[in-house]
């Protein structure tokens, strides 16, 4: 088991949180709680950079759709990076890969 670190830092566009370890039941709680406490203003992007995710369950998906409405709520945007193929796989069958836009990494989030 890979305990959750989360790392914030800033980028052109806006903030960046780099999320390590697994997001699932226990963890998701913490996202969540980070998410909600990133000042957005109108026009930026908050960027999810999910590269070092060892592992996402429903909780995990659950607190990127608080990431959405967060950004929406303060009229600001949200993109997922460097996501993971099997998360990847997963928010396609889900359908969150139409509300979410997926970069290949943070880098290419910002441009």
């Amino acid at each position: 088991m890979s305990p959750l670190k989360i790392t914030t830092r800033d980028a052109a566009p806006g903030p960046v949180l780099e999320i390590f370890g697994e997001l699932d039941y226990a963890s998701a709680g913490e996202l969540r709680e980070r998410i909600l406490a990133t000042p957005l203003r109108p026009g930026q992007r908050l960027v999810l950079d999910l590269g070092g995710m060892a592992f996402c369950d429903s909780s995990g998906l659950s607190a990127l759709i608080v990431a959405h409405n967060h950004a929406r709520a303060a009229e600001a945007d949200v993109a997922l990076a460097s996501v993971p193929s099997n998360t990847l796989r997963i928010l396609r069958i889900v359908g969150l890969d139409q509300i979410f836009p997926v970069f290949p990494d943070s880098e290419a989030s910002c441009s």
